[in-house]
């Protein structure tokens, strides 16, 4: 679906949300997760972009811009940072075959040639590696396929956060289906909160990653628990399978869940990451794009992850947006740059 078309349906949807309520002499709410109407709809005035550079998906064999070796990820962070993003979310891929990959010699490789390059950024590592689990089949669950599943405890997850010392990485806060077959993103109560707990005591902030409603309970929990820091920061991952879809009325009971002195970014995949641009805006959020999450940048046309952070910028500033450089960014967030 066109941009404009995506908005304009979003629009569509919400006037006719109002006009409902108005008619039956009720005051205007958008749904029944929380508050939101017109008069306390705000836009942000400020944003800073993450960049997404390469995820973990099966992306490389669909497009030959995404990143695979260390150098070719620490090429897409500079490029990324020069189109404007102040943020870059990191994973890595074995060298040889592109495969995700957990190797800490390969992010230190990665920070190594962003050092040597001189231009700033805030560094984001995953720490989502390491809780994969696929299943045998539907019929037989057992034994797992060991070929698909990758699961390691907490402080294996993240050797190469200990290592490195980013200024954020991010915590995957649930356990959900993940697509389609067997394979379930695994993350249990228990594992998030020492993941929480020792990324608290490295002084990393995390950044929290929730693909529904749910997991953002569970982040107010590890929040209200003692184990995330002010000021936090959270991811909203939206149109993910089986994730929260990214529709209006999902996006905004997720954003409308958010604390108010939480920090959110939001995104969505595919065709949708452009417009979602527009949406997190609107919503007072932050903006993520990337190879990560989409390829393309419009249809037929395979982005590089600068092309989609120079779009994203457009974007913005058409909207009356300040784009926030990496300092600022450490300044507001409270992040302390100690690997370069």
């Amino acid at each position: 679906m066109p941009c404009t078309n995506y908005l304009q349906t979003a629009i569509r949807d919400l006037n006719n949300f109002i006009t409902q309520f108005i008619l039956s002499k009720m005051k205007p709410r958008i749904f029944v997760f929380g508050e939101i109407s017109m008069t306390n709809l705000r836009p942000s005035r400020e944003v800073f972009i993450t960049c997404a550079v390469t995820g973990s998906g099966d992306t490389t064999g669909r497009s030959d811009k995404v990143p695979i070796t260390p150098q070719q990820i620490a090429d897409s962070c500079i490029e990324a940072a020069d189109a404007g993003a102040a943020i870059v979310h990191i994973h890595v891929r074995d060298p040889k075959t592109g495969v995700p990959a957990r190797d800490p010699e390969l992010y230190s490789q990665v920070i190594d040639i962003i050092k040597k390059s001189k231009v700033d950024m805030v560094i984001n590592f995953t720490a989502g590696m390491g809780g994969d689990i696929v299943f045998g089949s539907a019929e037989k669950p057992f034994p797992l396929n060991e070929a698909g599943t990758d699961m390691v405890g907490a402080t294996e997850r993240l050797e190469h956060v200990r290592n490195l010392l980013p200024e954020i990485c991010t915590i995957d806060c649930g356990t959900m289906n993940f697509g389609h077959g067997d394979y379930v993103m695994t993350n249990t109560s228990s594992v998030l909160q020492e993941m929480a707990r020792q990324v608290q005591a490295l002084g990393v902030r995390p950044e929290i990653e929730c693909f529904d409603t749910g997991h953002l309970q569970l982040a107010i929990w590890l929040k209200n628990q003692g184990l995330i820091d002010d000021p936090v920061m959270v991811q909203l991952c939206m149109g993910i399978p089986w994730g929260a879809p990214d529709d209006m009325h999902t996006f905004l009971a997720m954003t409308s869940s958010v604390p108010k002195d939480w920090t959110f970014s939001a995104f969505s995949i595919s065709r949708n990451q452009l417009p979602f641009v527009a949406m997190a805006i609107l919503a007072g959020g932050n903006i993520r794009v990337g190879l990560e999450d989409n390829i393309y940048l419009k249809k037929g046309v395979l982005a590089t992850n600068g092309d989609l952070v120079k779009k994203a910028v457009q974007t913005a500033e058409g909207m009356g947006c300040t784009i926030l450089g990496p300092d600022q960014v450490r300044k507001n967030l409270k992040l302390e740059k100690r690997w370069g």
